[in-house]
């Protein structure tokens, strides 16, 4: 048995949580890699919207296993809120849920310390959630992290003071805010909570499982072009979103990957600063904006719209080694007679196909493609797509090499059509 993995092929915000919990019936076992409460997946049934921050999109099924892996950041007072908004909606989450004791936690001294570092970087702010995820990242790497296992042992309190001690200086110098006993209080009635949830090695338990034929799926967040080493760096997220980073976030090998879900939505969109070649600042951005309802559901900020690019796309392909496409948000793009996609970069030295360096010196080459003009409702099946939908799908296989296997007309888990 193999890890399939589910990951973002853009700029975040694809939809990964949905099709997550449209797949988790084929899975007994749904993890997350990397990331942490920056994260924001989510999942519409029965008219009711709920977003997931840490917790692996699987959740609301109650056969499945439900890990947070050691490629993740967790901030224990987040994570109690959002088990606590599960458990009132009766979902048993602390016999559903595994928390691996490799998992670095984020301190309300992390969360300081994001603000603290964004506002010192004035007009060149990334565009940070605030969620603390830089800074624990980088004290990870740094060997001064704290995981969920320190939790379980005697020289807690040794490592929790000297952090916050460092911290405190850090704070001190970049003139932050200052770490209070109020933070310190919530902090502790977390840790407290959190030590009754079920913190094992989760690298034995999931290579146990694959051992003895259960299927695994591998949640990815954030997307491919927030990768910190392959996207629009600095304008990215702390860790590595490729698949790659699966084998490092679950402690699986490289062959025991399967297939990989690539997820896109129909147009592009990105939050915070940074380069987005195909950004529309005029009626049509804003259309989409509106028909998608595109809002951050971690931070509520105005997504930035526009139109897709497969040059982003297939090099995200090409990065990740997908195997199936999963299109997203397709009745957004309802009410448009045509339809503009980059299928080039154009800069001082020509046209290229490929991800320049930087990304701020081009300008897409646009291919028009007439648009469907109609409502997708009452559609449920493929053979029911207009024919301009099935053309531009088409269209999307012929110049990736990648079949489009599932297509996304809503926002509720029944608006799924399956193409193949």
């Amino acid at each position: 048995m193999k890890v399939d993995v589910l990951l973002g092929l853009q700029w975040g915000d694809e939809g990964k949580g949905k099709v997550v919990d449209v797949l988790t019936p084929g899975y007994k076992n749904i993890v997350r890699f990397q990331g942490g409460p920056n994260a924001g997946h989510t999942l519409e049934f029965n008219k009711i919207k709920h977003v997931l921050h840490s917790i692996p999109s699987g959740i609301f099924h109650t056969d499945k296993v439900n890990i947070i892996g050691n490629g993740m950041v967790i901030d224990p007072i987040l994570l109690k809120s959002e088990i606590k908004e599960l458990e009132a909606l009766g979902v048993n989450v602390k016999t559903q849920l595994l928390i691996s004791d490799k998992v670095n936690l984020i301190l309300p001294t992390h969360r300081l310390l994001d603000a603290a570092y964004e506002a010192k970087k004035g007009k060149n702010k990334i565009g940070s959630t605030l969620k603390g995820i830089g800074p624990v990242y980088t004290d990870k790497v740094a060997r001064c992290g704290l995981r969920a296992g320190d939790l379980l042992s005697d020289s807690y309190e040794e490592k929790y003071e000297n952090i916050i001690a460092h911290h405190t200086i850090l704070l001190e110098a970049y003139k932050g805010e200052k770490y209070s006993d109020e933070d310190e209080a919530e902090w502790n009635d977390a840790i407290d909570y959190l030590r009754k949830l079920n913190i094992i090695n989760t690298e034995y338990y999931i290579n146990q499982a694959l051992d003895k034929n259960q299927t695994v799926l591998a949640e990815g967040a954030q997307g491919t072009m927030l990768d910190i080493d392959y996207g629009s760096y600095p304008f990215v997220t702390s860790s590595n979103t490729v698949c790659a980073a699966v084998s490092n976030g679950m402690g699986i090998a490289p062959a025991k990957m399967g297939e990989v879900y690539g997820i896109f939505k129909a147009y592009c969109t990105r939050v915070g600063g940074g380069p987005f070649p195909t950004e529309l600042n005029d009626e049509d951005g804003q259309k989409l904006r509106d028909e998608g309802n595109e809002y951050g559901a971690t931070t509520g900020r105005p997504r930035r719209c526009g139109w897709l690019d497969m040059v982003a796309l297939k090099y995200s392909i090409m990065l990740n080694g997908v195997t199936q496409l999963i299109m997203t948000k397709v009745d957004v793009l309802n009410h448009f007679n045509e339809i503009n996609v980059a299928t080039a970069y154009r800069s001082k030295n020509g046209e290229t196909n490929e991800i320049p360096y930087d990304l701020e010196t081009i300008d897409p080459v646009y291919k028009s493609i007439k648009g469907w003009n109609q409502p997708l409702d009452n559609v449920n099946t493929k053979e029911a797509l207009p024919q301009a939908l099935k053309d531009y799908i088409q269209w999307i296989e012929d110049e990736t090499g990648v079949p489009v296997t599932m297509i996304s007309v809503g926002p509720d888990r029944k608006q799924i059509i399956m193409m193949r």
